[in-house]
């Protein structure tokens, strides 16, 4: 996976992977039990998705990432968001705040120890209502903007997450004690080192929020024609300070993310629905063929035409991306 970014560590604790082990290892076997093969697994409980795979990739797999909070209980991963590499494994928790093109690589994976994950999507409206509870005399200052965070593994949210699998195994549970442990999971989140942060999500007067709703737009319209005074005024920000607040937090430029979303929607069209490359172009906004060939070509490495061939005689699953 190629990348011309550094790669950042924020909040890298001073542990090695399996310093939770006691409460990594219980929440391993319960994921395991509900991913029988490799793949990614919608759980019973709404916005909770398990992960296993037994091999590394080589190749980054391309993807729109929703908030969520991500939790490795087995083998390690990368995932690239514009040119910021984040590297995270079982000593470490990794929440995305906005929704994201991202680049994701299992990087630490095997038949013998196979690479085991826990996603649980995040609700910026559930966030904002704990945040008042949270935070009651309001939030501390944030300095940092940006859309991904990187912490040091909370035990605490390890065994929450891990009796809220365990609710799948029981009648009833899952309906009536999931969102209990969920709200569970979200305080004790708000209340980790990075909770100030994370609460920004919620909070709808922060930077954070606005280009959520900014990139909300972005994803329902991206095939249309972007004017930046508009979509700056929609977030009540000036041009300049909408550019600058958007690239800090999601690392692209409005135009960038713009682009992305347009590759990213081409390559799945192509992919799904046997769609040619000239087709899927102008359906996701394209004017000009050789240039949509010309950013896919180095955006995904190889002209379409080549990258289907290749994704097509690829059987394997595809790796979630986070």
């Amino acid at each position: 996976m190629k990348t011309n970014g550094k790669t950042a560590y924020p909040e890298r604790p001073g542990k090695v992977a399996g310093a939770h082990e006691p409460e990594t290892g219980k929440l391993a076997r319960s994921i395991a039990a509900y991913a029988p093969h490799d793949g990614t697994f919608d759980l019973r409980i709404p916005g909770l998705h398990a992960s296993k795979f037994s091999r590394t990739n080589t190749v980054g797999v391309h993807a729109l990432q929703l908030p969520a909070l991500c939790i490795i209980v087995q083998g390690a991963k990368t995932v690239i968001v514009g040119q910021e590499v984040y590297a995270y494994d079982a000593s470490r928790m990794l929440v995305f705040s906005v929704a994201l093109p991202v680049a994701a690589q299992i990087t630490q994976a095997s038949s013998y120890e196979p690479y085991l994950a826990l996603r649980l999507d995040l609700d910026p409206l559930k966030i904002g209502e704990l945040v008042l509870k949270v935070f009651p005399r309001g939030l501390p200052p944030v300095q940092e903007r940006r859309a991904v965070y990187v912490a040091p593994l909370d035990a605490a949210v390890v065994n929450a997450a891990t009796r809220l699998v365990e609710c799948l195994a029981q009648p009833g549970d899952a309906e009536l004690l999931a969102p209990l442990v969920v709200e569970e999971i979200l305080i004790r989140l708000l209340r980790s080192r990075i909770g100030a942060r994370v609460a920004q999500m919620g909070f709808a007067e922060s930077s954070v929020y606005r280009v959520a709703k900014a990139v909300s737009w972005l994803r329902a319209n991206f095939s249309q024609p972007m004017k930046i005074d508009e979509l700056a005024e929609l977030v009540h920000m000036s041009v300049s300070s909408f550019h600058e607040h958007f690239k800090s937090v999601t690392s692209m430029s409005p135009l960038q993310y713009q682009k992305v979303l347009r590759l990213q929607e081409a390559r799945r069209l192509m992919l799904s629905t046997m769609m040619d490359a000239g087709s899927a172009s102008q359906r996701v906004g394209y004017l000009s063929a050789s240039q949509f060939s010309r950013e896919y070509s180095r955006f995904f490495g190889s002209a379409p035409t080549r990258d289907m061939a290749r994704l097509r005689q690829d059987t394997r699953p595809g790796v979630s991306p986070s």
